[in-house]
């Protein structure tokens, strides 16, 4: 007679909203491809530095302004595209001081110089544009500008555009497999109000009686999406951070009504530099600083300009989506989005495709962070917690080459992928080592699938291949079945998408420790006899499976 218990199948629940989680639906397009495959147009040409100059009319919600483009050429090439979403006109592209042909696709520009440029070259060209950028209805979610005013009736305007794009309102090879080496951001806004950008504050000129420019120069690499404008009624209070590589200039602009509360933002900042230099190792961007920033939208991960919109509170707008009240302990905002600057803007995904590289990380990011402040304890307890609101819907894996990210499971599922492969290495020192040799070996360089997998698989000496495609490239757990014989014999083995699936496993008698077990797709005789498979103990904690008993 067969008898089947599942001790742990999928949970289905209402997700509590994460920061910066992927739009609800995206629609896959002609556009969509433009601007995620990498066609000759686009590789053919290498991003060097960036000159971005924009003015912001807050009245009429326009902005105006050039981007220079300085690039080094790959192969020889006389046309290229760039990107720059089709409500945005191009005005005029200039090369040596003429003005170029270009035709426009969807949200692609494909631009014809009148001579070929030739391999190895440094050149560049300006693109001179305008108008009304889209308005982000419910920003960080949906992407574009987000127009607000603080208490006061002042202007409070930031953007936000990950998973939309870049180019949603500046022009930019938008495509994340091509960081700009460094670049300077330049920004005219109304006097009453002050600009605040990625990196360092190297100038501010007074243009007129009504307009001021605030340049920023950032001196690391950049995806993009991390590119932000944040203008507002600001007060700056600065501090320095002694960290591993030395002293680290940390900024805080907040609005001047809650110059009060700047104190919940240092004390949660310097937790987080602490915890996650501990685990990730130096923090990547010292040359451009540390800022946070108020902005009216829950938070984005801005590279050395974090976005903050959390309300001076613990937790995720004071909830714990875990269950486990570990998540009230610290303000999720400024841990979360303080992870990503090692994983997603130190480390970046080439593909959108591979967004589950930033985003399941910096979810496990937040367990590190319990881990080193309370205790791993607690941090498993949190990762377990979290498991109610993982859907497995689809693979965390999206489609390559058409500006597509996979499950919002990402996050939550893919914090859990990382607590059970640091289970089944079972050495701190070597996890810790990992992670942190993560971030130097690919420090400030962008990275796919293959890559992740390949440095883990050779820095823990364990062959993660099956474990990385069952949990990233399928949608389900893997079953583990076990079967009791009649003479109280057990054997078991994994049932689950990725053929020929393994996986160690750590099982044991109840009240007794357990033993890690490789089990692989076929039936295997444990060591251990139980007269009733009631005895059997599987570590369904730290392990994300479904289990399957017969009789």
């Amino acid at each position: 007679m067969r008898h089947a218990l599942l001790l742990l199948l999928f949970f289905f629940a209402s997700n509590i909203a994460r920061a910066q989680l992927m739009k609800a639906k995206e629609i896959f397009n002609e556009a969509d491809s433009l601007r995620g495959t990498l066609t000759p147009l686009r590789t053919c040409y290498d991003i060097k530095y960036y000159h971005l100059d924009v003015k912001v009319d807050i009245n009429n919600r326009f902005i105006s302004g050039i981007n220079l483009f300085k690039f080094q050429s790959v192969d020889d090439f006389n046309r290229l595209q760039f990107d720059l979403f089709e409500n945005l006109s191009v005005d005029q592209i200039e090369y040596q001081g003429k003005a170029l042909s270009f035709q426009r696709s969807h949200h692609a520009v494909f631009v014809d110089f009148p001579n070929t440029i030739q391999k190895g070259k440094i050149d560049s060209f300006k693109v001179y544009y305008s108008g009304t950028p889209i308005a982000a209805t419910r920003a960080p979610w949906d992407g574009g500008f987000d127009w607000k005013t603080d208490s006061k009736g002042k202007p409070w305007v930031a953007t936000s555009c990950q998973g939309l794009g870049a180019s949603v309102w500046w022009p930019n090879k938008d495509h994340q497999s091509d960081e700009v080496d460094s670049m300077l951001i330049s920004v005219a806004v109304p006097n009453e109000v002050m600009n605040v950008s990625n990196g360092r504050l190297i100038k501010t000129e007074k243009l007129d009686k009504h307009y001021t420019k605030y340049h920023w120069k950032v001196n690391n690499p950049i995806n993009n999406y991390n590119v932000a404008l944040n203008i507002g009624d600001y007060i700056r209070v600065t501090e320095t951070y002694l960290g591993e590589k030395g002293p680290l200039s940390v900024d805080y602009y907040v609005l001047k009504e809650n110059r009060d509360k700047i104190k919940h933002l240092q004390k949660n900042t310097r937790e987080t530099l602490e915890a996650f230099e501990y685990w990730f190792g130096p923090y990547p961007f010292y040359d451009d600083g540390y800022k946070l920033v108020e902005t009216a939208h829950l938070g984005m991960e801005h590279q050395s300009a974090i976005a903050y919109g959390n309300k001076f509170q613990n937790g995720y707008l004071g909830q714990d989506g875990s269950g486990t009240g570990w998540g009230l302990k610290w303000d999720f905002i400024i841990v979360h989005e303080s992870g990503h600057e090692w994983f997603g803007n130190n480390i970046t995904a080439k593909d959108l495709a591979d967004m589950w590289i930033h985003e399941s990380f910096t979810n496990y990011s937040e367990a590190l962070f319990i881990d080193y402040h309370y205790s791993k304890d607690a941090s498993q307890a949190y990762v377990n917690g979290n498991r109610i609101g993982i859907m497995n819907d689809k693979p965390l894996q999206g489609p390559y080459g058409v500006n597509k990210e996979g499950s919002s499971d990402m996050y939550l599922k893919g914090g859990v992928l990382h607590n059970m492969i640091r289970t089944i290495i079972d050495n701190d020192s070597t996890w810790r080592a990992i992670l942190r040799g993560l971030n130097s070996t690919f420090y400030h360089k962008t990275v796919d699938y293959h890559d992740i997998l390949t440095y883990l698989n050779n820095a823990s000496g364990i062959d993660f291949t099956k474990v990385f495609e069952q949990y990233i490239q399928h949608k389900s757990i893997p079953v583990l079945e076990i079967v009791q014989r009649g003479n109280g014999k057990v054997f078991c083995r994994w049932n689950a998408e990725a053929n020929d699936f393994k996986m160690p496993i750590h099982i044991g008698k109840k009240g007794q420790s357990k033993t890690r077990f490789e089990i692989g797709s076929s039936f295997l005789a444990l060591p251990i006899q139980v007269d009733d498979i009631n005895e059997l103990e599987i570590d369904t904690f730290n392990y994300y499976i479904g289990v399957m008993e017969y009789r």
